[in-house]
This record gives C-alpha cells, sequence and structure tokens, in this order.
C-alpha cells in the first residue's frame, strides 16, 4: 500500500506541468519558471482550495499566462555556472550567509498534522496550509479517507486496527457535518441583504469548526514554503532527526526535489561530516535530554482536566514599561543607556504615559505596529488547549513556543454547540475511540501514536513573546472572525497582560484585541468582503 495517491493528468497536461514542475508523480515538488507573483498567488489560492497544487496551476492558472517560448523550458538551465561560484563561496570560504540568496517554493502534500508543525517550526520560512474550515474532510482520495498511513503501523499486527479506528473517526466526522450545518441554518438566520452564496459560504465554515476536533492529527493537509537555501537545510537536518518516520521520508522527498533546483545550497545535508554530523547530535542530545527528564521526574503526568483553556502568564519583567520608554527615547538621545533609564524612572507617570502614546500614535488600523521598543519586554505564558488551537497559534514565527507531546491525557474541548445541536454523544464517541486506539498503540510506537488523537484534544504548550508580538498575535486571533477556541486564548493572555503584569499601557497599545463574545458566524464578514471583490472585477 503506497503512503500517498499520485494524481492523474492527460498527456496535454503533463506536457504543460512538466515545464513549471519538478516532477508530477510525487507529494513533494518544486516550481520553476514561473513569475514571482504567480508563484506567489497560486500559493495563496492553495491555502483555501480542496485541490492539489498542480491541478489548481491547470484549472485557475494557466489560462492567464502567456506560455509562448516556454516550450524548451529546462528547469536545470543556467544552474551550472551558478553552481560553480556557490561551490567556491559555500565550501572554500565557508560563507552561509550566500545561501540566502536562493529561494525556492516548494509543496508538500497529503502531510499528515503531525508533520505539519515540524515543517512550520522554522522562523525563517513562510508557510501557508490548507484551512480546515474550507476544506471537507469526508471527501476521499483515491477511494481512501485523507489520513496519512504510517507503513510500519500498518505492516503490523496493530494495522488493521489503526484503518478500522481511522475509517470510523472519519465516519463520524462526515455524519457530524450536515447535522451541523442543518443546525446552524435553524438557529442563525441568513441576512436579507446576504447572498445565498455568501450564507452556504458562512454556515458550511462553522459547521467544519464546530467538528473539526472529531479529525485525528494524521489527517492530511497541504502545506507551501517559501524559503531560501539556508532555511531549508536547517529544516531538513530537523527533519532527519526528528524521531517520526514521516518527518525522515519527506525530508528526502524534498532534498531529492531542491536538489533539482538550488543544488549547491544542500550539497553538506548528507555529507558524512557535515549534515549527517549535525542531524545525529540534534538526535543525541534530544534523546538524552528526554531519558535525563524521565529519570529526575518519574511517572509526574501533570494532566490537566479542566475543559475550558488554560492560560498562565509564568514570567515577565515588572519593570518592561520602564525600559521601554528609555527604549523609545534611546535613538533620539546622545546618552548612554543606562543613564537614559536612570532618568526614565525619576520621571512621572504622566510623562512615561506621553512617551509611550507618543510612540504609539494614532493606530487606525491593526496593521500599524509599533517600533522596536516594543521588543524589550517580554511575556511567557504556559497553555493548555485543543489542538486544534494549537495548530494557529504555533505559526506565528517571531516568538519562541514549545510544546509537549500531543496525547489524551490533558482531556479534550467539545463545543457547545455540539451539545446544543443534540449530538454531543456522538462526538464523545469519536474521542473514545481515539483514546483508545492512541493507548493500544503508545507501546509499540511511541512516535506515531499521536496520529490517533483527535485535534479536540489538548495540548500543553508555552509562548515566549514580546510586546511587539504580542501586538500582532494577539490583535489577529482575536478577530472576530477567528476560531473561538484560540479567541479565547488570545483574550485571556491580553488579560493578564494587563492585569497580573500590571503593564497597562502595553495593553492598552494593543487596541485591536477583539473581547467581544463569539459571534453567529464567523466568516460572515469575510465571505462578504471576499463577494465585494469578486463583483468589483
Amino acid at each position: 500500500m503506497t503512503v500517498y495517491v499520485a494524481e492523474e493528468y492527460s498527456e496535454h497536461e503533463a506536457e504543460i506541468l512538466r515545464r513549471y514542475f519538478t516532477n508530477l508523480d510525487q507529494p513533494v515538488f518544486a516550481l520553476v519558471n514561473l513569475p514571482e507573483v504567480v508563484k506567489g498567488a497560486l500559493f495563496a489560492r492553495y491555502s483555501r482550495s480542496p485541490k492539489s497544487l498542480r491541478r489548481l496551476f491547470l484549472d485557475e492558472f494557466v489560462g492567464d499566462l502567456d506560455m509562448e517560448g516556454d516550450l524548451t523550458v529546462d528547469a536545470t538551465t543556467g544552474l551550472r555556472r551558478a553552481e560553480e561560484l556557490y561551490d567556491l563561496v559555500f565550501f572554500e570560504y565557508g560563507d552561509d550567509s550566500v545561501a540566502q540568496l536562493g529561494g525556492v517554493h516548494l509543496a508538500c502534500e497529503q502531510a499528515s498534522n503531525l508533520l505539519t508543525k515540524v515543517l512550520e517550526w522554522g522562523r525563517l520560512m513562510s508557510y501557508l496550509e490548507q484551512s480546515t474550515r474550507y476544506i471537507a474532510y469526508d471527501a476521499r482520495i483515491g477511494g481512501r479517507y485523507r489520513y496519512y498511513r504510517d507503513p510500519e503501523m500498518l505492516s503490523s499486527p496493530l494495522g488493521t486496527r489503526y484503518i478500522g479506528d481511522m475509517d470510523r473517526l472519519f465516519d463520524a466526522y462526515a455524519d457530524l457535518v450536515p447535522r451541523m450545518q442543518d443546525f446552524y441554518r435553524a438557529n442563525v438566520a441568513k441576512n436579507p441583504n446576504d447572498s445565498d452564496f455568501i450564507y452556504r459560504q458562512a454556515i458550511q465554515a462553522k459547521a467544519f469548526d464546530s467538528v473539526r476536533g472529531m479529525l485525528p492529527a494524521s489527517s492530511l493537509s497541504n502545506v507551501g514554503i517559501y524559503g531560501t537555501g539556508q532555511a531549508y537545510e536547517q529544516l531538513l537536518l530537523r527533519m532527519r532527526s526528528h524521531p517520526l518516520p514521516e518527518s525522515q521520508a519527506y525530508a528526502d522527498l524534498m532534498l531529492t526535489e531542491l536538489r533539482k533546483v538550488i543544488p549547491s545550497f544542500l550539497k553538506r545535508v548528507d555529507l558524512e561530516d557535515r549534515g549527517i554530523a549535525w542531524s545525529n547530535y540534534l538526535e543525541d542530545t534530544r534523546e538524552s535530554t528526554a531519558e535525563l527528564a524521565e529519570e529526575l521526574f518519574g511517572d509526574a503526568a501533570g494532566a490537566a482536566t479542566e475543559a475550558e483553556p488554560s492560560v498562565a502568564l509564568v514570567d515577565y519583567d515588572p519593570d518592561a514599561e520602564i525600559k521601554m520608554v528609555a527604549s523609545i527615547l534611546y535613538p533620539h538621545l546622545h546618552l548612554p543607556e543606562q543613564e537614559i533609564e536612570r532618568r526614565v524612572e525619576n520621571m512621572s507617570v504622566e510623562d512615561r504615559l506621553a512617551v509611550i502614546n507618543t510612540y504609539i500614535g494614532n493606530r487606525d488600523n491593526r496593521r500599524h505596529k509599533p517600533g522596536r521598543a516594543f521588543e524589550r519586554s517580554f511575556y511567557r505564558f504556559d497553555i493548555v488547549t485543543d489542538y486544534g488551537a494549537f495548530r494557529d497559534l504555533q505559526r506565528h514565527r517571531m516568538l519562541t513556543i514549545d510544546w509537549q507531546e500531543l496525547s489524551p491525557h490533558h482531556g479534550y474541548t467539545r463545543p457547545a454547540a455540539v451539545d446544543q445541536a443534540g449530538v454531543g454523544g456522538l462526538f464523545d464517541a469519536a474521542m473514545d475511540r481515539s483514546a483508545r486506539l492512541y493507548d493500544l498503540l503508545v507501546d509499540h510506537f511511541p512516535a506515531q501514536a499521536a496520529y490517533a488523537v483527535s485535534l479536540a484534544y489538548r495540548i500543553r504548550f508555552s509562548m515566549n513573546l514580546n510586546a511587539r508580538s504580542a501586538i500582532h498575535t494577539l490583535e489577529l486571533r482575536s478577530s472576530p472572525q477567528g476560531h473561538p477556541a484560540y479567541r479565547k486564548v488570545a483574550q485571556e493572555m491580553h488579560t493578564l497582560i494587563a492585569t497580573q503584569a500590571g503593564h497597562h499601557a502595553i495593553a492598552e497599545a494593543m487596541r485591536f484585541v477583539d473581547h467581544s463574545e463569539e459571534p453567529g458566524l464567523e466568516r460572515l464578514d469575510a465571505e462578504r468582503r471576499a463577494e465585494t471583490r469578486r463583483l468589483a472585477e
């Protein structure tokens, strides 16, 4: 049984695709011979489409391209001279920064939700991931539900049980989606000014949101990545050292495709004394630290049982606002920082507030961010929330985030609407099936057992971020169109900055944090804006 399903193309379609994609039959491929603006638009559309990237390109982009003169395009053309130059700089001079000069758009398709978190770890890359709000996961690929089938597990005596339980989880999801759509249609009236299409899309997104927690972490997603050669090298070194076999397999696929377009940047990845030694170092330190943690802490589980998100502010600087004012003034003066900070301490509260408010200015739009002085203060949060919400919060890269293993130990979150629709029992049955499968797998396949855990189960993770990053993260994730689970986390983080840390001026600067209650249909305004743009074209 293959791990992924290769898409089929007509002879004419294949002829077109070969000019722009490095392969037609693998889940990992690079884009070549396309303008950067086309690549960007294609990846943006990709995140909200159930189609593969190559199919999306054929259906929605080919018609707008001028392909005259492209008949002899070869993805390797022009690389030889570049390779010679980069080899000289990269190996003889040891200047790693040269690997920042070449970038690649790479698609990783049919990747599990566990693998997507590995792919999205790096700060210096750009990612777009398929949204559970726009994709119906009861749709099948090649006649099979969209979940990852680990070859090692499937060839074991537990393989049949894994397939059976995964199929039942997807069956339950498929059963509840139309029921939740009926529930929302019955309880949220259509605005007479909205088209049927807008209302239908908003209802569908809300239904998907309410039951996405039933989907297991094995659920497949498509991820679009843009990064430099240096960023890809770091990603591959980590993936090759990761305990998840899927990560190691995709690292090999990615390396093959990347070498078709930026081969020189990745020559060190599988050299014994370079990349292999580096990956071995990462693996050794991870395993040694895990063993020591178990030796020191034993079987301490620390399971959280409350259903609501748990957000604790565990560390911050009590003098952050004084230091921030000093940082604001620093580039405008000619004094040592310690002297500036001493004078700020002697200022009145009113004067310090005047400095902060002047620096913030008139923020008429949440995209207007204060400057780097806001990076002087920091906050560290310990959070327990459902894995679905974690997936969205984890994608913020201008912070330090780390997480514990996904398991059923912290319980799960069941949306109130599921109870109101009268299907809470079916939701609970799916969670029970997920937990029992995890318990069966974990002793035999400790790295892969998390595939069985549904997204409604909670995970513990830490977020360490400065005030400038907090402005972006909390304003974005508290917006009314956001998922209710991560909205609650963002709202609580903002409250703790103001109350526990006592940083009222900093909290006030985050003026677009939205503390309103959950709206009826979160995606309604977004769908209205999208339709307005469509009609204007």
